[in-house]
């Protein structure tokens, strides 16, 4: 469909996200806050001609979080209630006519479909928002009691974005009295007299609201990520050998730069590959004086550091040594516990393990040692930092 009127996509980001207890807005997601996803589906679709964001005291956040997006034009205050902050949305636009899509800023699964439905139905009628049916029976109820049972087929749970005629929704805005019980924006223009038309909605088009929500993207598994690490030494004599953090007595030690701890480093490696954050050489480069001999296990809780201020925090690491000689068992349980106390994990989050490799290969010959790890990694609840 060809249209023949402007589209302003006002994304309503103000909220204080009270009953989740820090930002919704800015939780991570794929990489990203949920507020750059948002955005991005107005961003990508061919409809919109510009976007207005919504902002409250997370504006400077959300400004960093959307830098680059062509068509974000504008970044103005909200109110005190939605309908203040979706009127200060629609008093920024400056055309008197066009169509203005409304949309929860905590709405990051919404679909260019549902877009586009929205946007023609409104362009055809004035007013749309998609919208899926109830699965559930609803009951009404007074003090706990049962009062009736609407019939399930007539209703219908009402999503974003919601599309309107600029120009009556500017004169619905204007008429509708102080103290006004509106639920949604669709409210606003019921109220003027409007009739919506409802397009399909999708079920994944949901709504940010508790930590039971975020708990739902976990389990799309989108916002868990994997990490592998592997390192190797060199053994030779007059060095110390430290694997995990711990001191090994053996004739011979791994020769590297800092401590060529290679069990951590292989473990450091895992985690910063797992957010997209480089390797341990960018970090920390083998040209650099002050990591010559440097503390392995100090260097790892300074990668614990990079992934937190990223918004990411280990959820388990499993490693495994590869050493012919010498023996390692004993000291494996201290290596977990160094290892732990370095990323701020308890020690069942952390697995080490070692096996010779039957006297074949460089490590089996005994010219060296490696480790592999691998480890997941999960988005830090109410990581705000951007």
């Amino acid at each position: 469909m060809i249209l023949d009127k402007k589209v302003t996509a006002v994304i309503v980001a103000a909220g204080s996200s009270s009953r989740m207890g820090f930002d919704k807005l800015l939780y991570p997601y794929r990489g990203k806050p949920v507020i750059y996803h948002t955005a991005a589906a107005f961003q990508e679709h061919p409809l919109v001609d510009r976007i207005i964001l919504v902002t409250g005291k997370n504006d400077r956040q959300i400004r960093a979080a959307l830098s680059g997006m062509s068509k974000v034009e504008q970044f103005v205050t909200g109110g005190a209630d939605r309908v203040a902050s979706v009127t200060a949305g629609v008093n920024a636009i400056l055309e008197k006519q066009g169509l203005v899509a409304i949309q929860d800023g905590a709405r990051p699964f919404v679909s260019a479909a549902v877009i586009t439905r929205a946007i023609e139905q409104a362009a055809k009628t004035g007013a749309a928002a998609p919208a899926v049916a109830v699965k559930d029976t609803i009951k009404q109820a007074q003090d706990g009691k049962v009062v009736g049972t609407p019939p399930r087929s007539s209703l219908f749970a009402v999503q974003t974005p919601q599309v309107f005629d600029l120009e009556k929704y500017r004169a619905a805005l204007a008429a509708l009295p102080q103290n006004a019980q509106v639920t949604d924006d669709c409210s606003v223009f019921e109220q003027f007299g409007g009739q919506v038309v409802l397009t399909q909605g999708e079920y994944s088009n949901i709504k940010l609201t508790t930590k039971e929500d975020l708990a739902l993207m976990g389990r799309e598994d989108a916002d868990m990520r994997i990490g592998h690490g592997y390192d190797v030494h060199r053994l030779t004599e007059g060095r110390k050998l430290i694997l995990g953090g711990q001191h090994i007595p053996y004739e011979k030690g791994l020769l590297g730069h800092s401590d060529a701890d290679v069990l951590t480093h292989a473990v450091m490696d895992a985690l910063l590959g797992a957010a997209a954050l480089g390797d341990i050489g960018q970090h920390f480069p083998d040209t650099a004086p002050d990591y010559a001999g440097a503390d392995s296990i100090k260097l790892l809780s300074q990668v614990g550091m990079l992934l937190l201020k990223d918004g990411w925090q280990p959820v388990n690491i499993d490693a495994t040594i590869l050493c012919q000689a010498p023996r390692l068992a004993g000291y494996i349980p201290a290596m977990r516990r160094a290892i732990a106390h370095a990323l701020r994990l308890e020690e069942g989050q952390v697995s080490v393990k070692a096996t010779t490799e039957e006297h074949l290969g460089f490590t089996g010959a005994g010219e060296g040692i490696a480790a592999h790890a691998v480890c997941l990694i999960q988005p830090v609840a109410g990581y705000v930092g951007v």
